[in-house]
């Protein structure tokens, strides 16, 4: 019995600790697109929203 708990608490360990490292890279990946993107409202909007979350971008 408590090997089947150790083993589910180890697959929710990894799923979270996967899920945790695809939330951030996706993220990464949205802020780059969106930032250096060519149409300028795209990029406009990405450099408000950095400046209003006090993130620095120059």
């Amino acid at each position: 019995m408590n090997q089947t708990i150790g083993a589910k608490s180890t697959t929710q360990t990894l799923s979270k600790t996967t899920m945790a490292f695809v939330t951030v890279s996706v993220g990464i990946v949205l802020v780059y697109l969106v930032a250096l993107s060519s149409p300028m409202q795209l990029h406009n909007a990405a450099h408000d929203v950095r400046h209003t979350s006090a993130f620095p971008c120059h």
